[in-house]
């Protein structure tokens, strides 16, 4: 892995950590803007915990060393949880800016994902 690789790959992995992590907590606690908004949206409010438990979770599979199997999942995930936020606020007929926040950890997983080393790999997808 080269050295501008390495570099990118921990850029977008501590945003997309510092997003993931932020937003899981706040869903945690329920902060009143995420029960609006979820509510909103029509979702049931036990949804925050379990979404906020799974990012917590997602981003210690991707910080730590090993366990390339679980990172593909963590990465899975947090690709299916934005797109699906973005497709909600789509279809609850918000405007643009509701989808910045998806988007743009969005493309940070995917970011992420493509340049991560190869220890972090699992052996089928060090053939990329």
């Amino acid at each position: 892995m080269t050295k501008r690789n390495k570099i990118i790959y921990w850029i977008a992995t501590a945003w997309l950590s510092l997003g993931m992590l932020s937003t899981g907590i706040v869903q945690l606690i329920k902060m009143d803007e995420e029960v609006k908004m979820m509510t909103h949206l029509g979702y049931p409010l036990y949804f925050l915990t379990i979404i906020g438990v799974w990012k917590i979770l997602g981003v210690i599979a991707v910080l730590i060393p090993k366990f390339p199997l679980i990172k593909e999942w963590a990465y899975a995930g947090f690709f299916f949880a934005m797109s699906g936020a973005v497709f909600s606020h789509r279809a609850a007929g918000d405007e643009g800016k509701e989808f910045f926040g998806p988007v743009l950890l969005i493309i940070l997983t995917v970011i992420s994902w493509y340049f991560r080393p190869d220890s972090r790999k699992t052996d089928s997808a060090q053939r990329f």
